[in-house]
């Protein structure tokens, strides 16, 4: 059923507030770039994505419509800048960047994949599709050059182009590489910059796997086609932070070039290294104050986390960590927790606390790994 009457109302009081620190140099906007709505296979108004998005505390998002599947033809003409346009518009007015996008979507190699920063979806060839409307039938006979000629289209707009949700689930024509030979030609041609590492929550190991072998940009979605409240009702919506150089569409654009980007989903983080540990320190700050407890010398250590991302770690130092078995300590979000530790006999001018956070991601197996260095001076 259509959904083109449900233009959200959502009431201020429904708003969340989800709390991610800038990091140093960079601005941290959180976004989603890939959704849908009645103008592909979605069953939502454009302007709800913008309510929600509005609702969830986002930055920016991109309504990336199918370029080759029409849900409802009898109803909704074939426009595929319509629903762009329609966000567009209702967006300026609530400080909501929307970027243009579309979704190139076959079912063979190499399947579905999202262009950003486009100019104009509707001059995207689909010359491999025999029948998109209300049903997907592709050609029986696929040439190369029909496949390929959308990504050259969306290249020539100077797209930024990502893989989208790569597995072996669901293809009418599966092939047992999941980073295919198109994909290498795409790589090589410069056309294929990301991969979807997390879709609609689902934290996908393959693809974190490519983005490292590939140097590929991360990016966490929603993949949302219907109402996204009762889904994420009792937590926040998957996005991608992207650390812009500033607020904008072009910012955001060469934050996604340059690969500095986020995962935020459910309480977990994936980044690289650098963009990791810049977020895990902006987010978590350490103090310390050396005291004499009963003839004991002992540093007590304040974690406070300024974020909305809860960290669970595990700290580790040359002087015991007391009450906490593994040194597994976990720094609420918005909160703080106080870490003692003793005995501290041969009185340093320092301490370095080594912290492992058990969350926050910078490889399939590899946990974040950074220090805090404690001032201990009587």
């Amino acid at each position: 059923m259509l959904l083109i009457g449900s233009v959200s109302s959502f009431s201020a009081a429904q708003t969340r507030e989800i709390a991610i620190p800038d990091v140093p140099g960079f601005v941290t906007l959180k976004c989603d770039f890939h959704m849908h709505t009645v103008f592909s296979d979605g069953h939502v108004w454009p302007t709800f994505r913008v309510n929600e998005a509005v609702r969830d505390g986002l930055d920016a998002i991109s309504l990336t419509e199918h370029i080759d599947y029409e849900g409802f033809p009898e109803v909704v003409d074939r426009d595929y800048n319509k629903s762009y346009e329609i966000a567009r518009e209702a967006a300026d007015k609530k400080g909501l960047i929307v970027i243009r996008g579309a979704e190139i979507s076959p079912r063979v190699p190499p399947y579905h994949n999202n262009a950003l920063f486009l100019t104009d979806a509707n001059i995207i060839p689909s010359e491999y599709m025999k029948d998109g409307k209300k049903k997907f039938v592709m050609k029986d006979s696929i040439t190369h050059d029909e496949l390929m000629g959308p990504f050259l289209e969306v290249q020539r707009q100077g797209a930024f182009v990502s893989y989208n949700h790569p597995g072996y689930a669901w293809w009418d024509k599966k092939d047992t590489a999941i980073f295919t030979s198109f994909h290498h030609e795409l790589l090589e041609k410069g056309i294929l910059n990301g991969v979807e590492v997390v879709n609609s929550g689902r934290y996908n190991i393959l693809a974190h796997k490519l983005a490292i072998k590939y140097d590929l940009t991360m990016l966490c979605n929603t993949d949302e086609h219907y109402d996204m409240y009762p889904r994420y009702a009792d937590s926040h919506r998957p996005m991608t932070l992207v650390f812009a150089k500033e607020r904008s569409e072009e910012g955001i654009k060469e934050a996604l070039f340059a690969k500095r980007t986020a995962l935020y989903f459910g309480d977990y983080i994936v980044a690289r290294q650098p963009e990791a540990e810049g977020l895990f320190k902006a987010s978590v700050t350490a103090t310390s104050k050396f005291e004499m407890r009963n003839g004991e010398p002992i540093l007590k250590v304040t974690l406070e986390n300024h974020s909305s991302i809860p960290f669970e770690t595990m700290l580790k130092a040359d002087y015991d960590v007391e009450l906490f078995p593994l040194g597994q300590v976990k720094i609420p979000a918005k909160d703080s927790v106080e870490v003692i530790l003793k005995s501290l006999w041969d009185y340093p001018a320092q301490v370095k606390l080594d912290v492992a956070v058990m969350n926050v991601l910078i490889s399939p197996g590899e946990a974040l790994k950074t220090d805090f260095i404690l001032d201990s001076k009587k």
